[in-house]
């Protein structure tokens, strides 16, 4: 086999770069259109607004009806916080020749930091550099946050500030053209982002079992979402697994750690319980809680951080309506050796890696 593949080098190298020539072209298409289709949503919006009376009013409500319509038959990417952010975006663009000669080289991610800029005149800065020299999303929104332009404008000395910039965002600049792995995208195309893009994965293979396994031993749990995409105006979250438990008349949000838990992983389910409760739940529902999932706790984190003395937090302690703690843990155990035996050509140290 290893004979095969030296020989065949050649048109496997060939073959590779057509397909990722042809993904490339694919995400490109995908995503001008999707950015085209924004602005016209947003300028439809604003110019249905300016006919109304009493635009605050009339504006907000006619947000809600119209999230409320394209949701049920164009899914979340059309959500009222979503409408909200196409009309920002055609006021804060409302050139389309300006949209149309950068939409080439920025994707939504990209138009959507923009929109956290007040300054036009660094907006458009931070635009035409991002398009001119590809920044990623990343680079973007770092640069956004860290006042690069006026700290360039401000700097004697710009070449410094550049390579430093350059530096400190050179990690950001691969993989900008994850297709298949891109939930914008594929919200917007139609697809839905709940179910894991790679199935091998140990971590995947273990928040489908333990989806399954919740559904059968937690009393009342009905599945919401796996890998749930929050937005904020100043990043992009995913969410393990979501569920709302009837008996509790609340959501059930569960985040997977494939190792001893970390005060950042404390800090981040209790940053996902609040974002939720803000964002999604509605009249009538209780306080989302949050499950952290791993297999080895820490007994110090449990005592000395927001999970100590929480009802809402659940590390060592689980309400009659969840399987114990002893359960879940003898859970993730099986389905690592389970994965463990589908894939034996993963050596032990593989296997210490995913774990740490």
């Amino acid at each position: 086999m290893a004979n095969d593949i030296v020989n065949y080098q050649d048109v496997i190298t060939d073959i590779k770069g057509i397909i990722s020539s042809g993904r490339e072209v694919a995400y490109n298409a995908a995503n001008k259109a999707m950015v085209r289709t924004y602005w016209h949503v947003g300028k439809r919006i604003v110019e249905q607004e300016q006919a109304g009376k009493e635009r605050a009013k009339y504006g907000q409500a006619l947000i809600e009806a119209l999230a409320d319509e394209f949701t049920k038959e164009y899914g979340k990417s059309f959500s009222k916080r979503n409408l909200q952010y196409f009309r920002k975006f055609y006021l804060a663009f409302p050139n389309e020749q300006i949209v149309n000669a950068c939409v080439h080289n920025l994707n939504w991610t990209h138009f959507r930091a923009l929109l956290r800029v007040p300054d036009e005149n660094a907006r458009m800065w931070y635009m035409n550099e991002a398009a001119q020299e590809g920044w990623s999303s990343r680079t973007l929104d770092r640069n956004i946050s860290t006042q690069y332009y006026y700290r360039l404008m401000q700097s004697p000395k710009k070449d410094a500030v550049m390579n430093e910039m350059l530096q400190k965002t050179a990690e950001n600049q691969r993989n900008k053209f994850e297709l298949l792995k891109s939930p914008i995208v594929a919200e917007f195309l139609g697809f839905k982002n709940e179910d894991s893009y790679i199935e091998s994965d140990l971590e995947s293979a273990i928040l489908t079992h333990i989806r399954d396994f919740l559904m059968e031993m937690g009393k009342g749990f009905a599945f919401v979402a796996r890998q749930q995409h929050i937005v904020t105006e100043t990043d992009d979250y995913f969410i393990d697994l979501v569920f709302y438990n009837i008996e509790l008349k609340c959501y059930v949000l569960i985040d997977l750690k494939m190792g001893k838990i970390t005060h950042q992983d404390v800090g981040q389910i209790d940053m996902y319980v609040r974002m939720y409760d803000e964002l999604k739940c509605k009249e009538g529902d209780n306080p989302t809680l949050g499950i952290l999932l791993c297999a080895e706790t820490d007994e110090d984190i449990a005592r000395y951080s927001v999970l100590h003395d929480n009802d809402r937090f659940f590390m060592s302690k689980y309400l009659t309506y969840l399987p114990t703690k002893e359960q879940l843990k003898a859970e993730i155990e099986r389905q690592k050796e389970i994965f463990y035996m589908q894939h034996p050509a993963l050596s032990e140290n593989d296997k210490e890696g995913m774990e740490e």
